[in-house]
């Protein structure tokens, strides 16, 4: 009989009051291990709260706890207070942590849409209005305030996942609307799914505008276009600076506490301690977290984007391994290196059984599959690494992109022509069986705008793993080349969906993969 897998914790619910909570089995999502810790330490757990966890991919700093797939089976959590929670609490507890800065949004479009409410006498005319709809099918007169009372809900609710939504996803909410009050359909012989999309679409635009007069940055960014008074201005429709990767908080405003002038007093101390032949990483870590606006004000704000050396001359803590995974996370509010290799493992077998069957067919495809399944077949050890180091390489190949100009190789650093790299993973390779050493390189540098911006670790996995995180963390454009393979471990394997359809191999290879 196999053993039952306990989760051992220890949870510090005051700065230096820590109690243990023993569970059977993990919960099925953060809010059920809230309520399990309400009900276990009641009543030193009222009021609202969040949990942070040590974090072994950034040496046990804390992170907000968003996934319950990221529970340690044995470690440390925090009790941090919400701002405007009432219990008693020492203001230790209340300070801003480590990669949980106080963002706009914590979470990414829902898979489903859920409407909110929209207030006691409101939710009372409509559960009447559903009634009569339910008896007879008369449908709903609204004043127009009424009407427009639940527009702005909606716009807020949609506001809160994301400021520039799809054509899906106002289909979705008005889908949801309409499902949830049938009575609000709008006409007989009307598309009322319709109607709504397009009555919201309008009121999220509107709601964009009336943050933009506010200041709310990332709406704020795109004001000031083309218009009667502004004539020689971009096109209100076009060069949009918004999230393009699914970005959770592609770019936000500066803390309340704080200005441009102590942000950038900041930044130095970020620079000083980079200089250090002891450095400080939880120094590091706090003072990059709390200058996250700051760097992607200056990053995705600026009229015209800076050159990445530039960037990381002002911020080297980039270059840190930990940074650009915390970065990462204060972006998307996911753990990378977790949701990276927990995902892309899931999927390695039936990759794998894909790649093999693809590499007995005829055609240039199959021969490079089966030249790359060789070398991997001919390893004496194949590990997890290795098997993850020939999905990567062998995906592109399957997905019939140009990966050549994406995964470099060379016998020395200072051997291949960089020109026209935007992105690229250099391996420097030895001996005199260079195809093989693909797999064991000697040394990978991440290569970033024509130059080796970092050497990355020496297992593919890892330095692609680390390349994703600058691609977030820096702004930078999928390649063209492998644009395909690049979203595939966006959304299948990150599961970071912008809501824009798939199509064509990846649509294919994707239902393949979630197919029993």
């Amino acid at each position: 009989m196999a053993a039952v897998q306990k989760h051992v914790l220890r949870i510090f619910v005051a700065r230096d009051t820590a109690l243990k909570l023993t569970l059977s089995e993990r919960p099925k999502s953060v809010e059920e291990l809230k309520d399990i810790l309400q009900e276990k330490f009641k009543p030193r757990l009222d009021g609202d709260f969040s949990l942070h966890y040590e974090d072994p991919d950034f040496d046990g700093d804390l992170c907000l706890l968003l996934d319950i797939q990221e529970l340690p089976e044995k470690g440390t959590l925090r009790v941090v207070r919400t701002d405007n929670d009432t219990s008693s609490v020492g203001s230790s507890d209340t300070d801003i942590l480590p990669h949980a800065p106080a963002l706009q949004r914590q979470k990414s479009w829902p898979d489903q849409f859920v409407v909110p409410s929209f207030g006691y006498e409101m939710e009372h005319l409509l559960a009447e209005g559903n009634r009569a709809y339910q008896e007879s099918g008369k449908l709903l007169k609204l004043k127009r305030s009424q009407k427009s009372d639940i527009l702005k809900k909606m716009a807020e609710t949609i506001y809160s996942f994301k400021p520039y939504p799809h054509e899906r996803e106002l289909a979705m909410a008005a889908q949801a609307l309409t499902a949830a009050h049938p009575c609000l359909k709008m006409t007989p012989g009307e598309d009322g799914e319709l109607g709504w999309k397009r009555h919201i679409g309008y009121k999220v635009a509107s709601y964009r505008n009336t943050l933009a007069k506010a200041g709310v940055a990332e709406v704020a960014i795109n004001t000031g276009r083309r218009s009667r008074n502004n004539p020689n201005s971009d096109h209100p429709h076009q060069n949009i600076k918004k999230a393009r990767k699914a970005e959770v908080n592609y770019i936000i405003n500066l803390p309340k506490d704080q200005t441009p002038a102590t942000l950038e007093g900041m930044r130095e101390e970020i620079m000083h301690e980079m200089e250090k032949v002891e450095r400080n990483q939880s120094v590091i870590a706090k003072l990059m977290n709390t200058t996250y606006a700051l760097r992607r004000q200056e990053i995705v704000g600026a009229l015209v984007a800076p050159q990445v050396r530039d960037v990381m001359n002002r911020w080297p803590a980039l270059l840190l391994e930990s940074q650009v995974f915390a970065e990462f996370h204060r972006i998307n509010n996911v753990n990378l290196r977790n949701q990276f290799y927990k995902e892309l493992d899931r999927h390695t077998p039936k990759l794998m059984t894909l790649f093999r069957e693809k590499s007995t067919k005829t055609g240039r495809i199959a021969e490079e599959l089966a030249r790359l399944i060789k070398i991997y077949d001919l390893q004496d050890q194949r590990d997890v690494n290795l098997r993850r180091a020939l999905v990567l390489l062998a995906l592109p190949v399957y997905l019939r992109e140009d990966a050549s100009n994406f995964f470099k190789t060379c016998t020395s650093p200072d051997g291949p022509d960089l020109a026209d790299t935007a992105v690229a993973l250099l391996s420097v390779v030895l001996g005199d069986t260079p195809d093989a050493a693909v797999f064991h390189p000697e040394s990978i540098f991440i290569v970033v705008e024509n130059e080796i911006l970092v050497s990355g670790p020496t297992n593919i996995a890892d330095s692609f793993l680390l390349l994703f995180g600058y691609v977030y963390a820096l702004d930078l454009q999928y390649p063209k080349k492998m644009e395909l393979t690049m979203t595939f471990f966006q959304k299948v394997v990150m599961c970071l969906e912008d809501n824009k359809p798939l199509k064509g191999r990846l649509l294919t290879l994707k239902n393949v993969l979630f197919s029993e």
